[in-house]
């Protein structure tokens, strides 16, 4: 007994073969009328056959195939095989009916017999399959199947590349490639081991080119600089700042730039105090200065002067040191103060106007006198005056700003007097002003 499936193509074709002859053709002078499935062709004066399965769209539904038959077509299943009579049969005189048929198999559908056993034909192997070019051929015990490759989806009969960056796989961008997609990350990261996520790259551990700091940030990275410096506008580089040349203020005297730092210099006879100040240095009193015997040494702004111990002028005779007195007796007394004491002291340029800057004090005080204190001699321009405070005190004040180096010896005279004694005498100080050359 033959399987079933050829049972039933040999009865399909019985009755679709009886349909088609049951209308014998009618002839005329001109032309001849073919059957069912059959058209006339004029050059070969013959009724042809008609390719069904290519003129009908879609002739067979689902899975059955289509295999075209003289004056017909048949729809079978996607495995069963047809082998047509060698001669078609007469759409014009049918006669005599063609018939199909088959090889005796007695294997089932899908395998064929080996020895005394069935063995699965492999159609993939064999070609004998229908998979569209863009399917692969799967074989399966007694049939075979057509599958879609990885990354593909089936609409129709076709396989679609399936576009899995609409899915967002990936955590930045994602790359469809047919079959398949890629994953890429954005600048500063870098794929993850799942080859989907992006993990941030460490730059600085990996060698970027910051010439100082480095700090790694999410994505990318960051160069700063050691104190003193700025990042070049490559964003790399770190540049010496010179701090000087941003403010004259920032030493006192002379700011000195260095690489990522500066400093501040005072001059010959100063010292620095802290990080910015100049502080004049006491010669006198640190024992570097130079003064001989007999000489006093008088510490000034940036330096020292050694001035003589005894230095009374005629008519004026040593009392004491630095006090000198003028006799009575002496004819060349009488119009002179009856004494001088000298006195040293140093400012400095541009001293804000007016300034107090030295106290006359009176030592010696007699009752009922009358005191007035006045610049005798050394103020020729009026730099300075008197402003007197009580009978026994006044203020020399410095009315005009003035820049050193330079020395001034002012004689300042108390005048007193007693106009019920008739009394009438005076004494003097002699001050010598030394002025700095520095405002400090």
């Amino acid at each position: 007994m033959q399987p079933e499936c050829v049972l039933l193509f040999c009865t399909c074709i019985s009755v679709f073969l009886h349909h088609t002859i049951s209308q014998p053709p009618t002839e005329t002078d001109t032309y001849t009328e073919c059957t069912d499935g059959y058209h006339w062709d004029p050059q070969t004066q013959h009724c042809e056959d008609i390719n069904e399965c290519e003129t009908i769209t879609e002739a067979c539904k689902g899975e059955m195939k289509c295999f075209n038959h003289y004056g017909g077509y048949l729809c079978l299943p996607r495995s069963a095989s047809v082998i047509p009579a060698s001669d078609p049969p007469n759409p014009i005189h049918p006669g005599l009916e063609n018939t199909v048929s088959e090889p005796f198999n007695s294997c089932p559908s899908g395998f064929e017999p080996q020895g005394d056993s069935c063995v699965d034909v492999d159609e993939c192997e064999r070609g004998a399959h229908d998979c569209q070019p863009s399917q692969q051929c799967f074989n399966t015990e007694g049939s075979f199947t057509c599958q879609c490759p990885d990354g593909y989806r089936k609409v129709g009969t076709e396989c679609i590349d399936i576009d899995e960056c609409r899915y967002r796989y990936c955590q930045h961008r994602c790359v469809n490639v047919p079959g398949s997609f890629s994953c890429q990350c954005e600048p500063g990261f870098q794929l993850a081991a799942n080859n989907r996520s992006c993990i941030d790259v460490d730059e600085c551990g990996m060698g970027a080119p910051c010439s100082q700091r480095c700090y790694n940030t999410y994505g990318t990275f960051l160069c700063r600089c050691e104190q003193g410096y700025e990042l070049g506008p490559d964003g790399f580089a770190c540049n010496d700042i010179d701090e000087c040349s941003y403010s004259s203020y920032l030493c006192q005297y002379q700011c000195v730039n260095e690489h990522g730092k500066f400093s501040c210099i005072c001059p010959d006879g100063y010292q620095l105090l802290g990080t910015r100040l100049c502080q004049d240095i006491n010669e006198c009193e640190t024992g570097t200065q130079e003064c001989s015997d007999g000489q006093t040494c008088v510490n000034i702004h940036g330096g020292h002067k050694c001035v003589n111990s005894k230095s009374c002028q005629e008519p004026y005779v040593q009392a004491s040191n630095n006090r000198c007195m003028c006799p009575v007796t002496k004819p060349g007394c009488e119009d002179l103060p009856f004494s001088i004491v000298h006195r040293y002291m140093s400012i400095t340029s541009e001293r804000s106007v007016p300034s107090d800057i030295f106290q006359i004090q009176a030592t010696s005080i007699y009752p009922g006198a009358y005191n007035t204190f006045h610049i005798r001699t050394g103020d020729d321009n009026r730099d300075f005056y008197i402003r007197q405070i009580n009978n026994i005190s006044a203020m020399l004040v410095l009315a005009r700003a003035v820049n050193g180096p330079r020395e001034y010896v002012l004689d300042l005279e108390m005048v007193s007097i007693n106009p019920l004694m008739n009394y009438h005498t005076s004494s003097a100080l002699r001050l010598t002003i030394y002025v700095g050359p520095y405002a400090f």
